[in-house]
Order: structure tokens, then sequence, then C-alpha cells
């Protein structure tokens, strides 16, 4: 049980420090809306999202209010619609009208995001799943509100090349459709690996098929609590610099389980997982970039950045499984370009580029994450890298993901502007050496030797 003490003792992270609860996610599970009718199935859709999530944003900001503690999103994650939409839906046509009802759904309950427009296809691709996939630039495009997420490997699966190649081109699809906004649609979809069930975080969320009917999942962050911290032993051994960072990540974790019990209770729904990732904002002082800069870095991307960062997602994890039972999700760092001042200047400055990311990607939370690039990049050579990164999460048993976003009609040394938490991104070089004969082999990349566990 956690008691006001505790969380009194984290006022100076809120005040000064940029502390905040990133999000309580409401997941919904909609397969008892499953019909062979598409107008009864958004009207079931519809009716259980706005009536289980109709206390959600108000929920969340009682907490806010009774303890003082930011909570900056209230989201919602579904079921993946490639399978709730199965029996109703023929074409991609059919898949966006259920779109378009989780997006009014989303503005009804006054949530900013939804996420479960996803499809699970790490071994193969069913015409549903199909479908769905080549309807999500439209279903970009024609939204406001929903995230959309596509798993096209696991450790266990091997990864589905075909399911590769169709992301990649309809990355670039999204990108054209919302190009009037700078390409954003693509800053809402992600490319998964091993994907969690359970995570609180867009654009990836979407609720598993093992959960219940439904869930409070909560994903708190502290980039900016865990650099002020590690100044303190500036210029000490690791050994003092990791206690310092897993003692801070267990205080920010308690802050997340106070606020998941406290929304678990008001809203008489069970609670599922603290997501303890460090989820940076374009705001100064709130970087993961920052941090790594503190522990010794003159900038990131510079040798030893790969340590670095590996040290800290180690620590904070080490530090987040002692203040919460339940720590799922994705937790540990982030390290999204467009949403880190940090990460920014670095690719600016030319010090952060494209192939140290993929390389910082094999020991952080995620993967190449919302990465502006040039909007004339071919849909095969953003498949090859969808690829690499699918077969660094297949091979190391961790989940990494891909957030590309091809700018059309900007390149290298522009910048595009997202706006809010998604924040701005200077276009990045990528290696266009092609690789479309590797891209257009049919099949998928067998699961390593070590998956085999039975």
């Amino acid at each position: 049980m956690i008691n006001i003490y505790e969380v009194n003792e984290t006022n100076q992270m809120i005040d000064e420090e940029n502390l905040d609860v990133r999000t309580i996610t409401l997941g919904i599970s909609l397969l008892d809306c499953v019909d062979t009718d598409l107008d009864r199935l958004n009207e079931k859709i519809y009716r259980k999202i706005t009536t289980l999530a109709e206390n959600l944003v108000s929920t969340g900001e009682e907490i806010e209010k009774e303890f003082g503690i930011p909570i900056v999103n209230k989201r919602i994650s579904v079921t993946p619609i490639a399978l709730v939409g199965a029996s109703a839906c023929k074409s991609p046509e059919d898949f966006v009208s259920i779109a378009k009802t989780l997006d009014r759904a989303a503005l009804k309950v006054g949530v900013n995001f939804i996420g479960g427009y996803s499809a699970l296809v790490s071994k193969a691709m069913t015409k549903s799943d199909e479908d769905l996939i080549r309807s999500i630039p439209e279903a970009l495009a024609c939204t406001e509100r929903i995230c959309s997420s596509v798993n096209v490997g696991s450790t266990r699966t091997g990864i589905n090349m075909d399911a590769v190649r169709l992301c990649g081109q309809i990355v670039k699809d999204t990108a054209e459709a919302t190009k009037d906004r700078d390409s954003l649609g693509c800053a809402k979809l992600v490319v998964f690996c091993n994907a969690p069930d359970d995570n609180p975080f867009m654009a990836g969320a979407f609720l598993g098929v093992t959960e219940g009917d439904a869930v409070v999942n909560v994903g708190v962050s502290g980039p900016g609590v865990v650099k002020h911290a590690i100044e303190k032993v500036r210029g000490k051994g690791f050994e003092e610099l990791c206690e310092t960072i897993k003692k801070t990540a267990f205080k920010i974790t308690r802050v997340g389980q106070l606020v998941a019990g406290e929304a678990s209770k008001r809203m008489g729904i069970p609670f599922g997982i603290i997501d303890l990732s460090l989820a940076p904002t374009p705001a100064v002082g709130d970087s993961v970039a920052e941090i790594l800069e503190e522990i010794g870095l003159s900038q990131v991307g510079a040798p030893g950045t790969t340590a670095a960062l590996a040290m800290l997602n180690d620590q904070v994890k080490k530090g987040g499984v002692m203040a919460s039972s339940y720590v799922g999700g994705l937790s540990g760092a982030f390290i999204p370009v467009s949403e880190d001042k940090g990460m920014i200047d670095a690719v600016q400055a030319g010090t952060l580029t494209m192939e140290k990311l993929e390389a910082m990607t094999c020991v952080c939370s995620v993967g190449l994450d919302m990465i502006a690039i040039p909007g004339k990049t071919s849909a095969a050579t953003i498949s090859g890298i969808i690829a690499d990164e699918m077969a660094i999460g297949m091979v190391n048993q961790k989940t990494t993901a891909v957030r590309l976003i091809p700018v059309i009609g900007k390149d290298v040394g522009e910048t595009a502007q997202f706006g809010g938490l998604l924040g701005y991104a200077p276009i990045i070089p990528v290696n266009e050496a092609d690789c479309s004969a590797f891209i257009n082999r049919q099949g998928r990349i067998p699961a390593p030797m070590h998956s085999f566990k039975n």
C-alpha cells in the first residue's frame, strides 16, 4: 500500500524536474463486439468504448487535482482490429469505417489517442490482416486520434518478410496521404517485433487477446528527474551512479503505482501494469539524451553511447521492478528523435546518425522511433530498415519497433514539424544502396535457433 508521504517526497521532482505520469491507458477488449454485420459491429464498438471509458478523463483529472501529480494523457487501447473486424470486413474500405468509429468514440470520451488499429502477422497474414494493413494510409489520413501498429516478427516465429515488404509500401502511402501535414500519419504507425500485449504508450498500444475485458495500464516518465539525480554523483564511480539511477527509478515508479491503484479503484476496472519507460518530450530538461550526456558523453552519438544507454536501461528496470509487482509494457528508455531535444541537437550536429541509432536500439526499450527521413526514400529501403530492426528484436529476444516518417517534399537539411508531444525533427539521411532483390524474396526469415525452448 502506498501512502501520501511517498507522494510528498516527489514534490520537487514534479515542480522542478518534469516528473509526470505520461499516460493512463484504458485497455478495452472488443472481442464480444464481433459481428458479421458491419453496421452492428460499429455500433457495438462505439457503445462499449463510450460506456467503459466514460469517466476515464474525469478520473485522471480528479487524481491530478487530489495528489498534485501531472497526468499528461488519458488514452485507450483496444483488441487488434484485424481480429475484431474479420467477420464483417470484406475490404480495406470496410476497415476504414471502423477507424472512423474508433475516432468518434475517442472524441466522445475526450482521449487524445486510441491504439489498436493493428494486425499481428509475425508468421503469416490472413485476408483480414492484409485488408487492415492496406487500409492504414486512408484510416490515418481521415482520422485524428487513431494509432496503428503491425507486428511482423517474433523470436518464436521469425520475420514475416511478406508483411515487411508490404509495410514499407504502407509507410510510403501513409506519408503521401498526409503530406499536407509533413506526413504526420507515419508518426501514428509502428511496425513491431515481439510487440507486448500490455503496452500503454502510443502509437504502439493495443490490448492483447490474453488480457481481460478491461484493464488500467499506466506509463510513467521522468528523464528530468534521473538527470537531476545523477548530477549529484558527477565524477563518481559506476557503482554509485547505478545505485542512484535505481533509487530514482524506484521513486518514479511508486508515483505511477499510486496513480494506477487510484484509477483502478475509482473506475472499478482491474489494474494491469506499470510501464516505467523514460519517455522524453521536446521540452528542455526532459531528455534521455541529456541523461546520457550527464553520464559523461560530450553529445549523444559519441563512442560509448550504446554502453551508457545499456546501463541506463538496465538500472531503470532494476529500480522499477522493486517498486511494483506488475511492471510490464516496454519499460526502460525511449530514444525518439523528434520527441527529445537532446536527440534533435545531436542529429543536427551530425554526431547521431541512422547507423548509430540502430546500434542503440540493441539495448533500448523500443527501436528506430520518430525519425524523419527524405520523402524520396524508396519503399524497398524503408522495408530494409524495418527488416534490420526486426532482426535485432528477434535475435535478442526483445521488443523492437520502427516509426519512420518519410516527409514528402522535404530532404536532408530541412525540418518536419509535428506539434505537441510529437515535436519536430531534422530530416536524417539514409543509406539508399539498393536492397530490393532481398526485400522482394517471398516467405519469412526463420526463427533463430535459441527460440526453441520447449
